[in-house]
């Protein structure tokens, strides 16, 4: 892993742990503190589940999904241009999963706080590292969409090492 992505990871992973534990020091467990009335508040919950409550309560299951969706961004990283916006993502996609899977591991859940209210509807509560997850995917599909998810000097070498 390049610097630049391994800095991206540890910079999502210490804002998204370090926010967790101001929760935790400032708000007790579902207790609500609106900041701006219909629209966005801090509510701490424990989120034993992933997205919507899915696989609520297998937490093995989540962390095992966890460590192969790191192996398979891991193996597949090299395969995008290496540019700045990708090293974003990945960095952000990484220290998001690692940030969710350190609650996982030590605690058996998600500590969730961010909660937002849209049109009359109420969100699911969120934390930083599902916010650092969705920047990073929403970066590689632009990258994408631009074809920069073909990295030159892997597929001229793939290209390469096939003729004889």
């Amino acid at each position: 892993m390049n610097r630049k992505i391994f800095l991206a990871a540890v910079i999502a992973l210490l804002i998204d742990q370090t926010t967790k534990i101001m929760m935790n020091m400032f708000i007790h467990i579902n207790e609500k503190v609106i900041i701006i009335k219909d629209f966005f508040s801090l509510y701490p919950l424990e989120n034993y589940g992933a997205a919507w409550s899915i696989f609520n309560y297998k937490v093995e299951i989540l962390i095992i999904t966890s460590i192969i969706a790191l192996v398979i961004i891991y193996r597949y990283m090299y395969n995008f241009k290496e540019n700045k916006r990708n090293n974003i993502a990945f960095g952000f996609i990484i220290g998001g999963i690692f940030g969710n899977l350190i609650d996982r591991i030590f605690l058996g859940y998600v500590r969730d706080f961010l909660s937002f209210k849209i049109f009359n509807y109420h969100y699911p509560v969120f934390n930083f590292a599902d916010t650092f997850i969705v920047i990073g995917v929403f970066l590689l599909i632009i990258a994408i969409i631009k074809g920069e998810d073909k990295n030159e000097r892997n597929s001229s070498n793939r290209t390469n090492a096939k003729t004889p």
